[in-house]
């Protein structure tokens, strides 16, 4: 069995996309739509009073979608794993359409699960897109 996490970083925002929660509850929607996602409930959100970043969290059956916004450094970090194989999403397309980035860095990370004796190989590996 293999799964998937994606690590996405998206730098160079527009401030004002990332105090903004209707557009990251449009990104999270989109995500778990596309890629046919399934939520354990309502995602959580947080808005943070000083800087209006924000902070959400989906718990889904293949495991969890969960994004941190910096508006005071242009920054978005975004995290999705799930445990079992999804199709390519475009990341970049959707940063860059959604919150202005002009620069997204998209690392994947491939695991492997299997029983321990079967298998000395190493059960993790890391891949970059830009």
């Amino acid at each position: 069995m293999v799964g998937v996490e994606w690590i996405v970083d998206a730098q160079g925002c527009s401030p004002e996309s990332l105090c903004n929660l209707d557009i990251l509850r449009a990104l999270f929607q989109q995500i778990i739509f596309d890629l046919q996602l399934r939520p354990l409930g309502e995602t959580r959100w947080h808005q943070f009073p000083n800087t209006g970043g924000i902070t959400g969290l989906c718990l889904l059956a293949e495991s969890h979608l969960a994004c941190h916004t910096f508006p005071e450094f242009g920054s978005l970090c975004l995290n999705l794993f799930c445990c079992a194989p999804r199709p390519v999403w475009n990341f970049e397309v959707r940063m860059t359409e959604m919150f202005c980035a002009n620069a997204v860095q998209v690392r994947v990370v491939t695991r492997m699960y299997e029983t321990p004796e079967l298998s000395a190989e190493p059960l993790l590996q890391e891949t970059e897109s830009e």
